[in-house]
């Protein structure tokens, strides 16, 4: 095969369709190694195999890029706190695998807090989440955060109308002390369509290996769906700041997003080594975008 496209190549004149010969050659080419015949020997489409080969070669390049950072990190004692928020089913566990798989498993942790205890709900409201930010030299992946307040509580009456106007007037205040302190804060909000939340509820319903996933609350998200969507706008509003933005990643594509939220925190920390990256470093414009108020988002 290689060799007939070889051979229009040295005799095809017209540009545009040497250069669809020269990306047929290169689809081939993606094919043709382990990860190709692997995907295809599984029954995977050639378009698809090819597409999920480029995505495991840029995340690949992109975690080595993760590992300079996080060696930048524990080297200069820097703390780094990176939110995921988003609906349920939006691919927030998804993304911060695919941040840590290759990490060093010492110098990050993933905090992903359950139900308050009777103790816990009669504290100051954030200091639970404050026994888990990150120390010199770590990076501190939330899983869900102190938002709960701002969404989860409200929409489903877990508090009172006080405490969550108490959270929404203390919530930047409290960010920029902790900024002040000198902790890096990224805030993403990982957006998913009303369609693609009910396809993925349905995938765990009908694999046994995702069922865990489900909770009371998943099953009424559909349900609460409008009312999720008033009380996100009015923490957008009240806790985006120049300090500590919302970053807003559409994710109805899970590969999309998990590799261009890695692209952002990577473009976003001056890490040491970053200019001899192999990869692209700047987030798609179309995929990932700060927060502003005429913005139109999926969800």
């Amino acid at each position: 095969m290689n060799k007939d496209l070889e051979y229009i190549k040295k005799h095809v004149k017209d540009k545009e369709l040497l250069k669809r010969v020269e990306l047929v050659q290169q689809k081939i080419g993606k094919l043709s190694g382990k990860s190709g015949l692997r995907l295809l020997a599984k029954g995977k489409r050639a378009q698809k195999a090819i597409r999920t080969v480029l995505y495991e070669e840029d995340l690949v390049k992109l975690q080595v890029e993760l590992i300079k950072l996080q060696n930048w990190v524990f080297e200069n004692k820097k703390r780094v706190l990176i939110i995921f928020e988003g609906r349920d089913a939006a691919g927030k566990g998804g993304a911060i695998k695919r941040f840590t798989e290759r990490l060093n498993p010492r110098r990050y942790r993933v905090v992903a807090l359950p139900k308050p205890s009777d103790v816990e709900a009669g504290q100051f409201y954030f200091q639970r989440y404050f026994a888990h930010l990150p120390n010199p030299g770590e990076i501190v992946f939330f899983d869900r955060s102190w938002y709960n307040r701002a969404i989860v509580e409200p929409v489903f009456d877990f508090c009172t109308k006080e405490q969550y106007e108490r959270f929404m007037q203390e919530v930047p205040e409290i960010e920029h002390a902790l900024i002040d302190d000198g902790i890096t804060i990224i805030k993403f909000w990982f957006s998913i369509s009303k369609e693609e939340q009910q396809k993925r509820f349905k995938e765990r319903e009908l694999n046994p290996l995702k069922q865990w996933k489900l909770s009371p609350i998943d099953k009424q998200a559909q349900k609460m769906w409008d009312k999720v969507t008033y009380y996100k706008e009015e923490m957008f509003s009240r806790t985006h700041t120049s300090y500590a933005p919302w970053i807003i990643v559409k994710s109805n594509d899970k590969k999309s997003a998990r590799l261009e939220s890695i692209r952002y925190v990577l473009s976003h920390i001056p890490y040491t080594g970053k200019e001899k990256s192999e990869v692209m470093l700047h987030p798609d414009p179309e995929i990932v975008q700060r927060y502003h108020r005429k913005s139109k988002q999926i969800d």
